[in-house]
């Protein structure tokens, strides 16, 4: 029998979404639709959306494990991280993590996941060896919405939304070594890829804040667009992306001046963000418009919006 040209085409799209993510070259985007309940993958060759999957009730965090087998997902009303199977497309197991967890992010070595858990004050942290809860650190400040490493591992940054305050975790002693005061409603985080500064978004106050992670000293206040949110750092260095949640923008911050050198008009209410493994393109979630933004890094404009479910909350690349 001699296949048409169209079915060949559709035979080789069914069999390359049959592939489990892990086997296809391109990195891939995650996007937790909180109001959906699924999260979108998107391929960052293409920009097209190729799987929706199930992603639990209310996804929110989310990252990527190490060898792309796993998805870690907070799901906030069942105050727990709900496990996607990448190979199978499906639900896996669930870790009780502790009333609503928000924020998820893994550890450069891939080893722990953890959660901020908002109702318990804490960070959980889960053995990705075994998928269990290892152990959970408490924090001082109040209501902690993410929680970041720094790119050697060593500290922990976590963000207490209701404390105007960053929480600063020695990871090795699993203690918290330092509190820092920022700005009102403090949100996303990220670090220069050296490890030697973090850069804080504050909502309320519409500013970033960074800070030194030698001397835990707040060196700069840039400001930033209405309800300053998301951060993604450029794996150069040089550049620092803020989305404005009450301006559908990302500002660009210059890192050698801590400036803000652009802006670039997205969709409404952008929210977290991520980066590509080379730089060259930014998503950004935007929570009212239902999609995701996607910005060349080098010429600083917006390339296209891609359709993605209801409320996306950030994006995870691996």
């Amino acid at each position: 029998m001699t296949l048409k040209p169209s079915n060949i085409v559709s035979t080789a799209f069914a069999l390359l979404a049959a592939l489990p993510f892990s086997l296809l070259a391109e990195p891939f985007a995650y996007v937790p639709n909180e109001g959906a309940g699924t999260v979108s993958v998107i391929d960052t060759a293409t920009d097209q959306v190729v799987a929706e999957l199930p992603g639990g009730s209310k996804p929110r965090g989310l990252a990527v494990g190490a060898d792309a087998r796993w998805l870690y997902v907070s799901d906030q009303p069942h105050n727990s991280l709900q496990l996607v199977d990448l190979k199978g497309k499906k639900l896996g197991a669930t870790v009780a993590l502790g009333e609503s967890p928000e924020g998820v992010s893994i550890s450069p070595d891939g080893r722990w996941v953890v959660a901020a858990v908002e109702g318990k004050n804490d960070i959980a942290v889960v053995d990705t060896r075994s998928n269990a809860l290892a152990f959970s650190i408490k924090v001082h400040g109040k209501n902690p919405e993410h929680a970041v490493f720094s790119p050697n591992g060593h500290l922990l940054f976590v963000s207490a939304e209701e404390g105007d305050a960053v929480d600063i975790i020695d990871f090795n002693t699993r203690k918290q070594v330092a509190q820092v005061a920022v700005g009102a409603r403090p949100r996303g985080i990220g670090f220069l890829p050296d490890s030697s500064r973090a850069y804080v978004a504050t909502e309320n106050a519409n500013e970033v804040f960074v800070i030194d992670t030698d001397t835990f000293a707040i060196v700069a206040r840039v400001k930033a667009g209405l309800r300053a949110n998301g951060i993604a750092v450029h794996p150069s260095g040089k550049q620092v992306y803020v989305s404005n949640g009450g301006d559908a923008s990302v500002s660009v911050i210059d890192t050698a001046t801590n400036q803000v050198v652009a802006t670039i008009p997205v969709g409404q209410r952008p929210w977290n963000m991520a980066l590509t493994p080379d730089g060259k393109k930014l998503y950004v979630a935007n929570g009212r418009s239902n999609s995701v933004s996607v910005i060349d890094t080098a010429s600083r404009a917006k390339l296209r919006d891609i359709a993605v479910g209801k409320l996306p909350w950030g994006v995870a690349i691996r």
